[in-house]
């Protein structure tokens, strides 16, 4: 048995169902930003601009995936489909928040976006070794007898 196996082994094993409510807001929350992204692409546009020093093509390229791997991802981990998939989507996306974009700005304002970059990353790297949870798409199903 690898490592990988194992690791999901015991997350299977470890996985108190009060996780799957904060998974689904994690989802829920990711969804939001995915919309909040997509409604406002020309200001993201010009964050990404001003922060990192890429071709135009590859700021519309990295600013159309992570709206839509925020709002893929929100949706799968929502319903506990693929969530390690959906946590593997978004942690570039996290990292590059928390260096390059929210890094300059001040850790200890009130509701700090670098703060709020760390406290998502942290629950992805949770998601991603603990995985779904009882509280997942497929339980429904099993559970009419599919």
């Amino acid at each position: 048995m690898n490592l990988v196996q194992r690791v999901g082994l015991w997350g299977d094993r470890h996985h108190p169902q009060w996780l799957d409510i904060i998974r689904i807001g994690l989802g829920i929350f990711l969804c939001f930003k995915g919309y909040q992204f997509l409604s406002n692409m020309s200001s993201m546009l010009n964050l990404m601009t001003t922060r990192m020093s890429f071709g135009s093509f590859t700021l519309v390229l990295m600013s159309n995936y992570i709206a839509f791997a925020h709002v893929l991802g929100g949706l799968l981990l929502i319903l506990g489909v693929l969530t390690r998939f959906a946590c593997i989507l978004q942690i570039p996306i996290l990292l590059g928040a928390i260096f390059f974009i929210n890094l300059s700005s001040d850790l200890y304002r009130p509701f700090s976006e670098l703060a709020l970059s760390i406290l998502v990353f942290l629950l992805l790297v949770l998601f991603l070794i603990v995985g779904n949870g009882p509280w997942k798409l497929i339980w429904f199903r099993e559970e009419k007898g599919d």
